[in-house]
């Protein structure tokens, strides 16, 4: 895997959106794939598919329907147009965003991927900024274009936390963390709070757990 070709195949926006309930936050994030549009969309709504780059997924698929990921999100699909976007709530731990995914076919039978998760600003987001959400959707970027173009398999979850703690993983975390820093000031962000909170975000994802009683 080449950490840095990966986070540099991405291309990440921080914006804002009026919503009935207030002002929001917008993280959007976005990769071409060398895949079809059809292929892609599969790889995004198949429940068997899924778990092959993200995490295993429960409920039904549908428009209308709840869906529910293994010890993470869950929430309701709410707009579904095959094989262009999807729209859903993004409900976890009790608070609830939302996201949309858009695919867009491009030349030589390739496949633009644009996620956007709308989110309200409260303590998480002052606390950690667009790197709250925007890392762990990198993540997820990595593991779609691994699945797209290798297919190794359903993940392994003791493999996936090993790799997430090794050099290389914690190297992944802190690029990622430091390009949604940039993204985080291209949109205007103070910088004083822009590189505390990436710095935090960093942190987070970096720091390996302390053994209980230390």
């Amino acid at each position: 895997m080449d950490v840095t070709h990966q986070i540099n195949a991405v291309r990440r926006k921080v914006g804002s959106r009026t919503m009935e309930a207030g002002e929001a936050r917008t993280v959007t994030i976005a990769q071409t794939y060398a895949a079809p549009i059809e292929d892609v969309w599969d790889a995004c709504t198949d429940p068997e598919r899924i778990p092959r780059w993200f995490l295993p997924v429960s409920g039904d698929l549908r428009l209308g329907g709840r869906y529910q990921l293994e010890g993470n999100a869950g929430g309701t699909i709410e707009r579904c147009d095959p094989p262009n976007e999807f729209a859903a709530t993004w409900e976890f731990a009790g608070q609830v965003s939302w996201i949309e995914v858009r695919l867009t076919a491009e030349s030589g039978n390739s496949t633009r991927f644009e996620l956007e998760h709308i989110t309200h600003v409260d303590d998480h987001w002052d606390q950690f900024g667009p790197g709250a959400v925007g890392v762990g959707w990198d993540g997820a970027l990595l593991g779609l274009a691994g699945h797209l173009t290798s297919d190794p398999g359903a993940i392994d979850p003791a493999q996936a936390m090993a790799w997430a703690r090794s050099e290389e993983g914690r190297r992944f975390w802190t690029l990622s963390s430091e390009r949604w820093c940039e993204a985080n000031l291209a949109a205007g962000a103070d910088e004083t709070w822009a590189r505390a909170a990436a710095d935090r975000t960093t942190a987070a994802y970096t720091t390996p757990p302390q053994p209980a009683g230390s």
